[in-house]
């Protein structure tokens, strides 16, 4: 009996990822067509920014803009984990992922999440220096120690879940191989094991507790700081000027943090309600992004016009 359980249980050499089994074929099509789009803009939008930063030679010594250019190339990976194989999902239904796929797939979403929030935090620090301690910001942010921060937020991003990862690809899926959503997602995966499993619960709530809030109280305080700053200065125009280089730090700051807090914190269960958020900061986040820093952001702005419209050409009512 012992012999049949083990084999049983290594019998799952892959799942079949079952997106949304709910929707009728034509809303099937819909919610393809209109992913495509989102993919491809999301592609452009970030790749222009990346563009602009690559070749504007203010911006590109700028340690605010190194660390957009690599936040935007970061966009660009995160949803390319997910959105070409949920589009393979919607248009072939019951084609299965192997095993090691599922698991890299896993593997790069979740580090691409984290060195996300790392990000954001530096941005954060970013932030903080230059609007507090302006006069000293050259020396504490420099190119080098901005350097040493990117290098850290992708390090520690794909080191982060590591061992969480690890321990859930050890555990014995018995069948069916059926998951509930759209990406190799911990909830359904934890469900699909014929063990329970509760101390690989436990682990991986608190790392993903650990980087969300961490991130987020460093993120809060950092803004707590400059805030106060910012009402000491004695010029409205002053005040208007530094709140609107930092609205869409906490814009993009707000979507991401609102959308996952509430999903990674307890991966016990999936659902429709838990798919529809997590395709929210999987696909459209990413696509919102720099359309965010591209239109409140006026530096921005101008090497977009500079780099992709050309000086003399022709201008787009978005970046005037």
């Amino acid at each position: 009996m012992g012999l049949f359980s083990l084999l049983a249980c290594m019998s799952v050499i892959g799942f079949v990822l079952l997106c949304f089994p709910s929707l009728t074929p034509p809303l099937h099509l819909f919610l393809c067509s209109l992913l495509s789009v989102c993919y491809i803009l999301t592609l452009l939008g970030n790749m222009s920014i990346i563009w602009a930063v690559l070749q504007d030679a203010h911006l590109s010594r700028l340690p605010m803009y190194i660390l957009l250019g690599n936040f935007s190339w970061l966009e660009m990976c995160y949803v390319t984990t997910t959105a070409p194989r949920m589009l393979f999902d919607l248009l072939s239904a019951g084609e299965s992922i192997s095993f090691p796929a599922c698991f890299l797939q896993f593997y790069i979403f979740f580090s691409c999440g984290t060195s996300e929030a790392f990000f954001l935090a530096v941005m954060a620090l970013d932030r903080y220096l230059a609007i507090c301690h302006p006069l000293r910001y050259p020396l504490l942010m420099s190119h080098r120690f901005c350097l040493t921060l990117v290098a850290s937020c992708w390090i520690s991003g794909f080191l982060w879940f590591v061992v969480p990862i690890v321990l859930i690809s050890r555990l014995p899926f018995c069948g069916p191989n059926l998951l509930d959503h759209f990406l190799c997602d911990p909830g359904p995966l934890l469900a699909a094991s014929c063990a329970p499993a509760p101390l690989t619960k436990i682990v991986f709530s608190t790392v993903a507790s650990f980087a969300i809030f961490a991130t987020f109280l460093f993120i809060m305080g950092s803004y707590s700081a400059v805030l106060r700053a910012v009402l000491r200065l004695p010029s409205a125009e002053g005040r208007r000027k530094t709140f609107s280089t930092c609205a869409s730090h906490l814009a993009v700051v707000s979507l991401f943090y609102g959308s996952i807090t509430a999903t990674y914190i307890s991966p016990n269960t999936s659902g429709g309600s838990n798919k529809v958020v997590t395709l929210f900061y999987a696909v459209m986040t990413p696509l919102f992004n720099p359309l965010i820093y591209s239109l409140r952001n006026k530096e921005m702005k101008k090497a977009l016009k500079r780099t992709l419209l050309g000086t003399k050409g022709w201008s787009c009512p978005l970046l005037r």
